[in-house]
C-alpha cells in the first residue's frame, strides 16, 4: 500500500456534488482506500480570472496502484463527470491531481510527481496541512511552505448541520 494525496476541484454546476461524485468513484475502487478527506474551501481562479470560484480538497488515500493506473483512475473520474478542456486553468467540473505518492518522484511530460505547483497554491497547502499538518514536501516542513503563500482567497466553508 502506497500513501497518496489527490487535489480535488471544481467550479461549473453543483460544485459540492461534483466533489461528492468524485469521492464516491473513489470509495468504490477496489483499491483505493480513502483514510481522510479534508473540508471544502471556496478559493478565487489563479491564472484564467473570468469564471466563478472553486471549491477545493485534498483527499488522503492509501492504494496498490501504481502512480501511471491511479493517474488513469483520475482521468477516468474527470472524463465520467465531463470535464472539458478548454481554457488552460479554466471552467471545469472537477479536477483531480496526485499531489503526493509515498516514496514515488516523476518529473516526465505524463506525470510529475510531487505535483509541480502546489507548493505555490493555498488552494491545495492549506487543506492539505489540515489533514496532514506533519508532512513534508522537498524535505520543507508544510508549516514553513504555507507561510510564503497569499491566503486572503481561500475560505473554510462550514458544513451544513
Amino acid at each position: 500500500m502506497s500513501r497518496v494525496f489527490l487535489g480535488l476541484g471544481s467550479n461549473l454546476g453543483n460544485k459540492k456534488q461534483n466533489l461528492q461524485q468524485a469521492l464516491e468513484f473513489l470509495k468504490n475502487h477496489p483499491k483505493i482506500e480513502i483514510i481522510k478527506i479534508s473540508s471544502y474551501y471556496e478559493t478565487k481562479p489563479i491564472g484564467y480570472q473570468n469564471q466563478d470560484w472553486f471549491i477545493n480538497m485534498v483527499v488522503m488515500i492509501d492504494t496498490t496502484l501504481n502512480p501511471y493506473a491511479l493517474l488513469e483512475v483520475c482521468n477516468t473520474i474527470e472524463k465520467k463527470l465531463k470535464r472539458k478542456r478548454v481554457i488552460r486553468w479554466g471552467p471545469r467540473t472537477i479536477d483531480v491531481d496526485i499531489l503526493l505518492y509515498q516514496g514515488y518522484l516523476s518529473h516526465n511530460e505524463k506525470l510529475t510527481i510531487p505535483h509541480p505547483r502546489m507548493t505555490q497554491r493555498a488552494f491545495v497547502m492549506i487543506p492539505l496541512y489540515e489533514i496532514a499538518p506533519n508532512i513534508k514536501i522537498n524535505n520543507q516542513p508544510i508549516q514553513e511552505i504555507i507561510k510564503t503563500l497569499e491566503i486572503d482567497g481561500i475560505k473554510k466553508i462550514v458544513k451544513e448541520k
